[in-house]
């Protein structure tokens, strides 16, 4: 039987030698290690738990094969909290941790204490809806979705985090309308790749392409949610929205037709991109 060192040498060459990144072997070998409680930097040079080569084995395949990490563990973390993913909803991304932070700081600046409604529209897998529940139990959170196996890991996630949250399911702000649910804060993370653009195959290959892409300009859900906003949304409320690096320009004059009264800002990510609009009515 190798050694842990031994079994990340050997696959750390392989994932090399396919162009992958060889840091992904070390990674999924300590998360296999700490869901059976064995410390991989004490135990390096030891014998490795069969539990663990088990584990491995069937997994690295699908790692070199380019799948993502958390996709073959089964979960991801966000905001410090735990989350079940799989091939229905997108792995979390740390940007839009910062679009959770973002709202967070806004909402002690503007309702600080208020029990106040909050709609994630396209919640995924329930990251955002769930983040903002745990951190400020005073937002009444409802999240949709119009992928009802989405809802699904959404669901189990809020059980999982033991977050209270009202899940729908429909496209964009439809369900909110039936129910007749208005909201202080509206927040989205749409799909806001173009078409037309390339995108990594470990992306493109694995992640649903129903949450990734938003048509030719990767304008199609902001106009969507744009243009039902005020049967939803407070008219002194606020929309937060992430988006792509390069929709600045774009999205801003979307906005401003929209909502000519409003404030609108741009904020960027820790990379110096832009990345979260704010639309304050």
């Amino acid at each position: 039987m190798s050694t842990y060192n031994q079994l990340i040498h050997e696959y750390r060459n392989k994932f090399y030698d396919k162009g992958l990144s060889p840091e992904t072997v070390k990674a999924f070998i300590f998360e296999l290690c700490n869901e059976f409680d064995i410390n991989l930097y004490l135990d390096l040079d030891k014998e490795a738990d069969e539990r663990v080569v088990d584990k491995f084995s069937k997994g690295i395949e699908r790692l070199l094969n380019n799948e993502p990490l958390n996709y073959v563990l089964g979960y991801s973390y966000f905001y410090g909290y735990k989350f079940a993913v799989n091939k229905d909803v997108l792995i979390p991304r740390y940007e839009t941790e910062e679009l959770v932070g973002l709202i967070l700081s806004k909402y002690d600046e503007f309702y600080r204490g208020k029990s106040i409604n909050i709609c994630d529209v396209g919640t995924g897998s329930g990251a955002i809806a769930i983040a903002l529940k745990k951190e400020e139990d005073n937002l009444n959170v409802y999240a949709s979705d119009i992928s009802k196996e989405a809802l699904e890991v959404a669901e189990l996630n809020a059980r999982n985090n033991d977050a209270r949250i009202c899940f729908m399911c429909g496209s964009m702000l439809e369900p909110y309308i039936e129910k007749g649910i208005k909201t202080d804060i509206l927040v989205s993370n749409p799909p806001y790749i173009k078409t037309i653009e390339n995108i990594e195959s470990a992306v493109y290959d694995f992640e649903p392409h129903v949450a990734l892409f938003g048509g030719d300009d990767g304008l199609k859900f902001y106009k969507e949610i744009f243009a039902d906003a005020s049967k939803v949304v407070d008219p002194h409320g606020m929309l937060f929205f992430e988006m792509g690096y390069d929709l600045k320009e774009p999205l801003t004059k979307l906005a401003e037709q929209y909502f000519p009264e409003a404030s609108i800002e741009v904020y960027k990510d820790i990379n110096n991109k832009d990345r979260m609009l704010l639309i304050r009515l």
